[in-house]
């Protein structure tokens, strides 16, 4: 997978204990377009550390361009914001 590190607009519910759940993305292409993406499943969620800023790393799978695709999404508790980690 390679680093991406992109800011993404994210929807998604929130569980009881206020622990995030992500449902879909819209990201801008090269092209400058918006591109909206669901996401199918996630496979994995787990809390890290990075240089201080607790974050939520989860490992997700979506049909993208009709190619099934896994890829890493982090939402940073902090400041609330998502971002395309690695695809």
């Amino acid at each position: 997978m390679k680093v991406i590190m992109k800011p993404i607009e994210m929807i998604a519910w929130f569980t009881n204990e206020g622990n995030p759940v992500p449902l879909r993305y819209r990201i801008e292409s090269e092209d400058k377009t918006n591109v909206v993406i669901k996401v199918d499943r996630v496979i994995t969620s787990e809390e890290e550390k990075l240089a201080g800023n607790k974050m939520i790393v989860y490992k997700c799978e979506s049909i993208i361009n009709n190619i099934q695709k896994i890829y890493e999404i982090k939402y940073e508790i902090d400041s609330c914001k998502w971002f395309l980690f690695k695809m």
